[in-house]
Protein backbone atom coordinates (compact mmCIF):
# COMPACT_ATOMS: atom_id res chain seq x y z
CA UNK A 1 0.00 0.00 0.00
CA UNK A 2 1.36 3.42 -0.97
CA UNK A 3 2.33 5.64 1.96
CA UNK A 4 2.70 9.40 1.71
CA UNK A 5 4.91 11.62 3.86
CA UNK A 6 4.28 15.37 3.55
CA UNK A 7 6.83 18.09 4.18
CA UNK A 8 5.14 20.67 6.41
CA UNK A 9 6.16 23.93 8.05
CA UNK A 10 3.32 24.53 10.51
CA UNK A 11 0.55 22.92 12.53
CA UNK A 12 -1.92 24.18 9.93
CA UNK A 13 -0.11 22.20 7.23
CA UNK A 14 0.25 19.12 9.43
CA UNK A 15 -3.52 19.09 9.87
CA UNK A 16 -3.94 19.32 6.08
CA UNK A 17 -1.59 16.35 5.61
CA UNK A 18 -3.49 14.32 8.20
CA UNK A 19 -6.86 15.17 6.63
CA UNK A 20 -5.59 14.15 3.19
CA UNK A 21 -4.53 10.69 4.30
CA UNK A 22 -0.76 11.03 4.78
CA UNK A 23 0.81 8.60 7.24
CA UNK A 24 3.57 10.94 8.36
CA UNK A 25 4.92 14.46 8.07
CA UNK A 26 8.42 15.86 7.99
CA UNK A 27 8.20 19.04 10.06
CA UNK A 28 10.69 21.73 9.12
CA UNK A 29 11.22 25.45 8.74
CA UNK A 30 12.46 27.47 5.73
CA UNK A 31 11.32 24.93 3.16
CA UNK A 32 12.39 27.26 0.32
CA UNK A 33 16.08 26.64 1.16
CA UNK A 34 15.63 22.88 1.57
CA UNK A 35 14.46 23.08 5.17
CA UNK A 36 16.01 23.67 8.59
CA UNK A 37 15.00 22.62 12.11
CA UNK A 38 11.68 24.27 13.05
CA UNK A 39 11.40 26.61 16.02
CA UNK A 40 10.72 25.41 19.56
CA UNK A 41 7.31 27.08 19.40
CA UNK A 42 6.27 25.10 16.33
CA UNK A 43 7.64 21.85 17.78
CA UNK A 44 5.75 22.29 21.06
CA UNK A 45 2.57 23.37 19.30
CA UNK A 46 2.58 20.28 17.08
CA UNK A 47 3.54 17.97 19.95
CA UNK A 48 0.56 19.21 22.00
CA UNK A 49 -1.97 19.07 19.15
CA UNK A 50 -3.26 15.53 19.79
CA UNK A 51 -2.51 14.44 16.22
CA UNK A 52 -2.96 10.90 14.95
CA UNK A 53 -0.31 11.30 12.23
CA UNK A 54 3.38 10.52 12.87
CA UNK A 55 5.61 13.60 13.08
CA UNK A 56 9.28 13.41 12.11
CA UNK A 57 11.39 16.55 12.58
CA UNK A 58 14.11 17.74 10.23
CA UNK A 59 17.37 18.24 12.12
CA UNK A 60 19.42 20.72 10.10
CA UNK A 61 20.98 23.76 11.81
CA UNK A 62 21.44 25.91 8.72
CA UNK A 63 21.15 26.05 4.96
CA UNK A 64 24.13 25.15 2.78
CA UNK A 65 26.21 21.99 2.62
CA UNK A 66 25.99 19.02 4.98
CA UNK A 67 29.53 19.35 6.35
CA UNK A 68 29.17 20.22 10.03
CA UNK A 69 31.62 21.22 12.75
CA UNK A 70 31.55 19.91 16.31
CA UNK A 71 29.40 22.79 17.61
CA UNK A 72 26.80 22.21 14.89
CA UNK A 73 26.68 18.48 15.60
CA UNK A 74 26.23 19.23 19.30
CA UNK A 75 23.36 21.61 18.47
CA UNK A 76 21.70 18.93 16.33
CA UNK A 77 22.00 16.38 19.12
CA UNK A 78 20.37 18.87 21.51
CA UNK A 79 17.52 19.43 19.02
CA UNK A 80 17.04 15.67 18.74
CA UNK A 81 16.94 15.36 22.52
CA UNK A 82 14.26 18.07 22.61
CA UNK A 83 12.15 16.25 20.01
CA UNK A 84 12.48 13.06 22.02
CA UNK A 85 11.49 14.89 25.22
CA UNK A 86 8.41 16.30 23.47
CA UNK A 87 7.34 12.79 22.48
CA UNK A 88 7.60 13.30 18.71
CA UNK A 89 7.80 10.19 16.56
CA UNK A 90 11.10 10.63 14.77
CA UNK A 91 13.87 12.77 13.35
CA UNK A 92 15.41 13.32 9.93
CA UNK A 93 19.20 13.59 9.96
CA UNK A 94 22.23 13.61 7.69
CA UNK A 95 25.87 14.70 7.60
CA UNK A 96 28.72 14.28 5.13
CA UNK A 97 32.49 14.48 5.29
CA UNK A 98 34.43 17.02 3.23
CA UNK A 99 35.10 14.25 0.70
CA UNK A 100 31.41 13.54 0.19
CA UNK A 101 31.04 10.37 2.26
CA UNK A 102 28.56 9.75 5.07
CA UNK A 103 29.96 11.27 8.27
CA UNK A 104 29.65 8.12 10.34
CA UNK A 105 30.94 9.66 13.57
CA UNK A 106 28.58 12.64 13.54
CA UNK A 107 25.60 10.56 12.45
CA UNK A 108 26.28 7.99 15.15
CA UNK A 109 26.12 10.74 17.79
CA UNK A 110 22.75 11.81 16.40
CA UNK A 111 21.52 8.20 16.36
CA UNK A 112 22.49 7.85 20.02
CA UNK A 113 20.59 11.04 20.84
CA UNK A 114 17.53 9.69 19.01
CA UNK A 115 17.40 6.46 21.02
CA UNK A 116 14.33 4.49 19.97
CA UNK A 117 12.90 7.24 17.75
CA UNK A 118 12.32 6.62 14.06
CA UNK A 119 15.25 7.99 12.02
CA UNK A 120 15.29 8.99 8.36
CA UNK A 121 18.50 9.92 6.55
CA UNK A 122 17.73 12.97 4.43
CA UNK A 123 18.78 14.18 0.99
CA UNK A 124 22.37 14.82 2.00
CA UNK A 125 22.56 11.39 0.38
CA UNK A 126 21.84 12.99 -2.98
CA UNK A 127 25.10 14.91 -2.97
CA UNK A 128 27.32 12.12 -1.64
CA UNK A 129 30.22 10.73 -3.66
CA UNK A 130 29.28 7.05 -3.86
CA UNK A 131 25.55 6.35 -3.39
CA UNK A 132 25.94 2.58 -3.17
CA UNK A 133 28.53 2.74 -0.39
CA UNK A 134 26.59 5.53 1.30
CA UNK A 135 23.50 3.31 1.42
CA UNK A 136 25.46 0.58 3.20
CA UNK A 137 26.83 3.15 5.67
CA UNK A 138 23.32 4.47 6.37
CA UNK A 139 22.02 0.95 6.91
CA UNK A 140 24.92 0.20 9.27
CA UNK A 141 24.00 3.25 11.35
CA UNK A 142 20.55 1.77 11.96
CA UNK A 143 18.49 4.36 10.07
CA UNK A 144 14.97 3.21 9.25
CA UNK A 145 14.47 5.15 6.04
CA UNK A 146 16.36 6.98 3.28
CA UNK A 147 14.87 10.00 1.51
CA UNK A 148 16.34 10.45 -1.96
CA UNK A 149 15.74 11.90 -5.41
CA UNK A 150 18.11 9.34 -6.90
CA UNK A 151 20.85 11.99 -7.05
CA UNK A 152 18.92 14.01 -9.61
CA UNK A 153 17.02 17.30 -9.30
CA UNK A 154 13.76 15.32 -9.16
CA UNK A 155 12.76 11.78 -8.26
CA UNK A 156 11.20 11.40 -11.69
CA UNK A 157 14.64 11.86 -13.27
CA UNK A 158 16.26 9.68 -10.61
CA UNK A 159 14.10 6.57 -11.01
CA UNK A 160 16.93 4.40 -12.34
CA UNK A 161 19.15 4.87 -9.27
CA UNK A 162 16.14 4.76 -6.94
CA UNK A 163 15.13 1.37 -8.36
CA UNK A 164 18.69 0.16 -7.89
CA UNK A 165 18.71 1.38 -4.29
CA UNK A 166 15.43 -0.43 -3.58
CA UNK A 167 17.00 -3.65 -4.87
CA UNK A 168 20.25 -3.10 -2.97
CA UNK A 169 18.39 -2.33 0.26
CA UNK A 170 16.46 -5.59 -0.06
CA UNK A 171 14.18 -4.75 2.84
CA UNK A 172 16.96 -3.64 5.20
CA UNK A 173 15.87 0.01 4.98
CA UNK A 174 12.96 1.85 3.36
CA UNK A 175 13.87 3.82 0.24
CA UNK A 176 11.53 6.83 0.01
CA UNK A 177 11.62 8.83 -3.25
CA UNK A 178 11.22 12.58 -2.83
CA UNK A 179 11.65 15.81 -4.85
CA UNK A 180 9.06 16.81 -7.41
CA UNK A 181 6.57 14.10 -6.43
CA UNK A 182 3.16 15.15 -7.77
CA UNK A 183 -0.22 13.50 -8.34
CA UNK A 184 0.57 13.48 -12.06
CA UNK A 185 3.81 11.47 -11.77
CA UNK A 186 3.65 9.45 -8.54
CA UNK A 187 2.16 6.32 -10.11
CA UNK A 188 4.85 6.18 -12.77
CA UNK A 189 7.63 6.72 -10.21
CA UNK A 190 6.07 4.01 -8.05
CA UNK A 191 6.00 1.61 -10.99
CA UNK A 192 9.61 2.32 -12.07
CA UNK A 193 11.21 2.23 -8.61
CA UNK A 194 9.22 -0.39 -6.72
CA UNK A 195 9.08 2.00 -3.75
CA UNK A 196 6.11 2.04 -1.39
CA UNK A 197 6.68 5.32 0.48
CA UNK A 198 6.90 8.77 -1.10
CA UNK A 199 7.75 12.27 0.13
CA UNK A 200 6.06 15.40 -1.20
CA UNK A 201 5.33 18.98 -0.21
CA UNK A 202 1.81 18.57 -1.71
CA UNK A 203 1.62 22.32 -1.98
CA UNK A 204 -0.62 24.94 -3.52
CA UNK A 205 -0.03 28.70 -3.63
CA UNK A 206 -2.55 31.08 -2.15
CA UNK A 207 -2.81 34.64 -0.85
CA UNK A 208 -1.60 35.30 2.69
CA UNK A 209 -4.42 37.81 3.19
CA UNK A 210 -2.39 41.02 3.04
CA UNK A 211 -4.24 43.84 1.29
CA UNK A 212 -1.33 46.29 1.08
CA UNK A 213 1.86 45.57 -0.88
CA UNK A 214 4.75 48.04 -0.91
CA UNK A 215 5.59 48.88 -4.52
CA UNK A 216 9.39 48.89 -4.10
CA UNK A 217 10.24 46.48 -1.26
CA UNK A 218 9.80 42.71 -1.24
CA UNK A 219 10.97 39.89 1.00
CA UNK A 220 9.83 37.24 -1.47
CA UNK A 221 11.88 35.72 -4.29
CA UNK A 222 10.29 38.29 -6.59
CA UNK A 223 7.85 41.18 -6.11
CA UNK A 224 5.20 39.08 -7.90
CA UNK A 225 5.45 36.47 -5.13
CA UNK A 226 4.93 38.98 -2.32
CA UNK A 227 1.80 38.16 -0.34
CA UNK A 228 1.68 34.57 -1.59
CA UNK A 229 2.11 31.45 0.56
CA UNK A 230 2.93 27.93 -0.58
CA UNK A 231 1.11 25.51 1.72
CA UNK A 232 0.45 21.78 1.92
CA UNK A 233 -3.11 21.01 0.87
CA UNK A 234 -5.34 18.07 1.81
CA UNK A 235 -6.71 17.70 -1.73
CA UNK A 236 -3.21 17.30 -3.19
CA UNK A 237 -2.30 14.85 -0.41
CA UNK A 238 -5.42 12.78 -1.14
CA UNK A 239 -4.55 12.69 -4.85
CA UNK A 240 -1.02 11.48 -4.00
CA UNK A 241 -2.47 8.73 -1.84
CA UNK A 242 -5.01 7.55 -4.40
CA UNK A 243 -3.76 8.31 -7.95
CA UNK A 244 -3.01 5.13 -9.91
CA UNK A 245 -1.91 4.33 -13.45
Amino acid sequence: MRKIEVCCGSLREVREAEAGGAVRVELCGAIACGGVTPSYGVLKQVAEANLKIDVNVLIRPREGSFLYNAEEVDAMCRDIALCRELGLHGVVIGALTADGDVDIESCRKMMEAAGDMSVTFHRAFDVCRDPRQALEDIISLGCHRLLSSGQECSAELGTELLAELVRQANGRIIIMPGAGIRPSNIALIEQKTGAAEFHSTARITRSDGMNFTHPRVSFAVSLADEGRLSLSDRTIVSQLVNNRL
